[in-house]
This record gives structure tokens, C-alpha cells and sequence, in this order.
């Protein structure tokens, strides 16, 4: 039985990414840029997953394509963002932005740029938030 996804778990990811860094590699006062970049990329994988688990809280997106041999097919971005468009503009611009910013920049890339990963934090958290508010509320 899979785990229910939710918003909590989706900013604990947030919390592990900040603590990933914090505890890992520091910031050059000359240059801004974080010294190591492992750990910038493992800090970006964290606040991308994080990311998509709030989505797929939200738009339950499922493994639904399937391949030449009759196998389902991965979720992409993609998916999320065929899903995303049909409901909040607004949302799938910080989505594709946020793909660009954490999972790109930061995770594959390792852009040591302080202020960009703080963009990459800031992004995360907006698009948590976002879909915090889209979630029915419960009793």
C-alpha cells in the first residue's frame, strides 16, 4: 500500500534540503557561492521532491502511459504540468520555474550561488503553500 502524500512530508523535504547545507558546506564571504556543490545538488533534489509530493497531493497524477511491452510509464514533470494548467496558471509558472531553479540549477548543474539557491528555497515553499490552499479542508 503506498503512503498518502502530504504537505507535511512535502516540507519536511524543505527542512532536510536547509539542513543539508547548514550542516554541510558553508558560503564564501568574497564570492557568495557555497563551497561544495554536492551538497547544493542534494539540497536541490530535496526541495524538488518536495515539491512533488505536494503536487501529487493535490493532483494525484498517475502512472497511466504505457510502453511498447504494456508497462506503465514513470510520472514526468510533464504530467504534472498537463494536470497543473488545467486549474491555476499561476501555480504552473512557479512549476516550471521551480523545475528550472531546483531540479536543473541546483540539483544536475550544482550552481554554488547563494542567491540563487535561496530562490530555489523560496520557490519551494511558495509552491507548497500554493497547494496547502488547494487541498479540501477537513473537519
Amino acid at each position: 500500500m503506498k503512503k498518502k502524500k502530504t504537505i507535511e512530508e512535502a516540507r519536511r523535504y524543505v527542512d532536510n534540503a536547509k539542513k543539508v547545507l547548514n550542516e554541510n558546506t558553508k558560503v564564501d564571504p568574497e564570492t557568495g557561492f557555497y563551497e561544495d556543490p554536492k551538497y547544493v545538488r542534494a539540497a536541490g533534489n530535496y526541495l524538488w521532491l518536495g515539491v512533488l509530493i505536494a503536487l501529487e497531493a493535490v493532483f494525484h497524477v498517475e502512472e497511466n502511459k504505457k510502453d511498447k511491452k504494456g508497462k506503465g510509464s514513470r510520472v514526468s514533470v510533464n504530467d504534472y504540468t498537463a494536470a497543473i494548467s488545467k486549474r491555476d496558471e499561476k501555480l504552473l509558472d512557479w512549476v516550471n520555474n521551480g523545475y528550472l531553479l531546483m531540479h536543473l540549477s541546483m540539483n544536475y548543474d550544482g550552481i554554488q550561488d547563494k542567491k540563487v539557491c535561496n530562490q530555489g528555497f523560496q520557490l519551494a515553499n511558495t509552491i507548497i503553500d500554493r497547494c496547502a490552499m488547494m487541498l479540501p479542508k477537513t473537519a
